[in-house]
């Protein structure tokens, strides 16, 4: 059976994905990734020419899922959080290329889908407090972020301090969603 190009891109950021999430950037293989996806290693370089260029197209693909997943509504940025942790819950292959993102990527220029997505939502935050309907006690900026550090706050503790977490997902949901709220009451 003959795949087709774009077949062969997928199954590669697919299988990047995994590799990604399970062992960083400079941990991952490539030749791991082109027999988990069924091509050759080749086929990595031709495609997206460097492994690094490889992870920047999975990190997009699960961005991409991200935003179309987790609607943003900058008029409940506390239920934003609760979305945000549900996606990180449901999908932590997303969390952990989050994570390796930030450790691993540091020098490399950023990817435009990031600053497209933190510039429109910073935006439309800026807009919400000049209407008065969002609170102006902190920058646009600082409520998106901590709109978001409070949705990984279960997922990204030492496991020690994991381990007295409250088992209940609902519960820890909660508590993202009434932290936002109350930092926004302020």
């Amino acid at each position: 059976m003959a795949w087709g190009s774009q077949d062969t891109k997928r199954r590669l950021v697919e299988a990047a994905i995994a590799e990604f999430s399970a062992y960083g950037i400079a941990g991952a293989r490539v030749d791991r990734i082109a027999s988990a996806a069924k091509a050759n290693k080749q086929a990595i370089y031709a495609y997206f020419g460097s492994k690094d260029a490889l992870f920047a197209a999975a990190f997009e693909d699960r961005i991409r899922d991200f935003h179309a997943s987790v609607h943003f509504d900058e008029y409940d940025l506390a239920e934003y959080g609760g979305r945000m942790f549900d996606k990180f819950e449901d999908a932590p292959e997303t969390l952990r290329l989050v994570l390796w993102y930030q450790v691993e990527r540091t020098t490399e220029p950023p990817l435009e889908v990031i600053l497209d997505s933190n510039e429109d939502k910073v935006g439309r935050i800026a807009v919400a407090q000049q209407e008065g309907r969002v609170s102006k006690t902190y920058p646009a900026v600082a409520l998106l972020s901590i709109a978001r550090s409070t949705a990984l706050m279960w997922h990204t503790q030492i496991p020690e301090l994991a381990a007295l977490f409250p088992s209940d997902r609902a519960d820890r949901r909660d508590m993202v969603v009434r932290v936002i709220r109350q930092v926004l009451e302020q």
